[in-house]
């Protein structure tokens, strides 16, 4: 069963929280932590370079010349690739699809693996509430400097409900705030530390955890 240390708003540790262990206590695998990183930014990517084949270019149907008789090569229309202001062959096409799929048991075991590597590596921080009256900055401001997070990117687990502490975050360098049910590995992966409530916990785990 794995424990992290609890912290009340004065940065101070009032007692310790256990974790579910088939969330919080996994044993880590890369090579599914890769793949599913893959899988999120391959489904986010969009086709946004596209080149106009013969049928889209403007321009005239009509054949250029006769057939037979000019001396010149045979031509159909002035809207083939070999022509200037043609159509392009083999070009980028907006209709590609670069979709990679993976099963949402697989998705949900990686997630787990990563919440594990930071309850591991003592980078997720829970403490009792997670408050900012009136959305101030300067409220969360001065509760996260008395936390031992690390001065590099910390990510901060709301509930959906906490508008609060997301507005607080957003004049904050290097903190950013993500809905606990909008939770994804990549964004996961990229802090230094995670900040999360005691409510907030067991949210996460009701909506996270593998059965």
């Amino acid at each position: 069963m794995a424990r992290v240390t609890l912290y009340n708003q004065d940065g101070k540790e009032v007692g310790q929280i256990e974790l579910d262990a088939s969330l919080f206590d996994v044993e880590i695998q890369p090579a599914l932590v890769h793949e599913a990183v893959i899988a999120q930014t391959a489904n986010a990517r969009a086709a946004v370079a596209h080149t106009k084949n013969r049928g889209e270019v403007a321009g005239t149907g009509k054949k250029p010349w006769k057939q037979k008789g000019t001396g010149r090569a045979r031509h159909g229309s002035r809207r083939s690739p070999i022509w200037v202001g043609g159509g392009i062959t083999f070009g980028p096409r907006n209709d590609r699809n670069f979709s990679v799929k993976l099963n949402k048991k697989a998705r949900r075991k990686a997630l787990a693996m990563v919440l594990s590597d930071k309850v591991q590596d003592g980078k997720l921080i829970a403490v009792e509430q997670l408050k900012a009256e009136a959305g101030k900055t300067k409220t969360l401001g001065a509760l996260l400097k008395k936390l031992p997070i690390s001065t590099k990117k910390t990510l901060i687990l709301v509930e959906p409900t906490n508008r609060a502490v997301s507005t607080a975050a957003r004049n904050l360098q290097n903190v950013t705030t993500l809905p606990i049910n909008a939770l994804n590995i990549v964004d996961l992966l990229k802090p230094a530390s995670l900040v999360i409530s005691k409510d907030g916990i067991d949210v996460l785990t009701q909506l996270y955890k593998r059965a």
